[in-house]
């Protein structure tokens, strides 16, 4: 069986995608500030977390989000979505370098995890989802807020997103058979989110463990 997820440079694995060959690209990367709220308060300062029985990825540095996102822009259909998870600190930085690349930012989606986790000031119970077009997609459903309450996932891979959340993006925003990308797929919450509503799926992730679970964990939808 031919493994959905490979393992690769999002920015390398991008570039081997034709033009416009894409319908819609969900991701969560590796963002530069996560370390700062490791570094302090309740957030561990280790490789390995304490909460998780896996240990912490590769930091994508900040000098390389204006070639991800110019890649993203390429890959993807002339009317589609991009959703990119980010804390409120990178949200400020990515904006811009995202509609430098082409993309018209429609508006910041919040995700409230229900309870409350990382940070030592005001601890943070929600994460941002920045919501890109590229040229005119209407959402399937004009009735679906922009905070989506979702409980966070627990005992899980670092940062893994619930697939009920991911399972939102994928509705409003494709359709049954379009092919849904993430080139930061982690536990595969994307993947899962779009096999289970019928689309297509492609990801990659530069750990090996990530690709390996992400497989195995994709298998049980195809």
């Amino acid at each position: 069986m031919i493994p959905l997820v490979d393992q690769a440079d999002a920015v390398e694995w991008l570039r081997a995608f034709p033009d416009s060959s894409v319908a819609l690209g969900i991701t969560d990367c590796a963002y530069s500030s996560l370390e700062k709220h490791r570094a302090k308060g309740t957030t561990t300062r280790l490789k390995h977390s304490k909460a998780s029985s896996n240990d912490w990825f590769q930091i994508f540095p900040n000098s390389r989000f204006p070639e991800l996102f110019a890649e993203v822009y390429r890959v993807l259909q002339k009317n589609a979505h991009f959703y990119f998870f980010c804390d409120q600190e990178t949200m400020f930085l990515v904006k811009p370098i995202g509609e430098a690349a082409g993309f018209r930012f429609r508006k910041a989606i919040v995700w409230d995890k229900v309870q409350i986790g990382l940070g030592y000031s005001y601890r943070a119970r929600h994460e941002m989802i920045l919501y890109f077009e590229k040229g005119k997609r209407r959402l399937n459903d004009l009735g679906v807020p922009d905070v989506l309450a979702c409980p966070r996932v627990r005992n899980g891979r670092p940062t893994e997103k619930p697939v009920e959340l991911i399972e939102v993006l994928v509705e409003q925003s494709s359709a049954e058979g379009e092919v849904v990308i993430d080139p930061f797929c982690g536990s595969g919450a994307t993947g899962m989110a779009a096999l289970r509503n019928g689309r297509r799926f492609m990801g990659c992730d530069l750990d090996a463990g990530a690709v390996e679970f992400a497989n195995n964990r994709l298998k049980e939808v195809r």
